[in-house]
């Protein structure tokens, strides 16, 4: 099961964990994950995804799933946001 975000692909961090005394351990910042239904108006259709809360939040803001995915740059979405925003672009033609 991946850690990735299936909109943006935000994935997990590497830092420290620093103790009082200084000792340093590695440790990873693991992204907030939720499963959530996105609605399409444009294909009238549901998307069952994984994604990064910070996503759904930015994904409300821009106005739903659609506006979402066609007003962001393919290079800041991961590989199935992009094969969802091509259905979305040829049925908006």
């Amino acid at each position: 099961m991946s850690m990735r975000c299936e909109l943006t692909g935000k994935s997990f961090q590497t830092g420290n964990n620093v103790s009082h005394a200084k000792n340093r351990t590695k440790r990873r910042f693991k992204p907030n994950l939720q499963n959530v239904s996105f609605s399409s108006e444009l294909l009238k259709q549901k998307f069952q995804l994984k994604v990064a809360v910070s996503t759904i939040r930015t994904v409300e803001k821009k106005g739903g799933l659609d506006d979402f995915l066609i007003n962001t740059p393919n290079s800041k979405l991961a590989l199935r946001a992009k094969k969802i925003k091509k259905i979305i672009l040829s049925k908006s033609d």
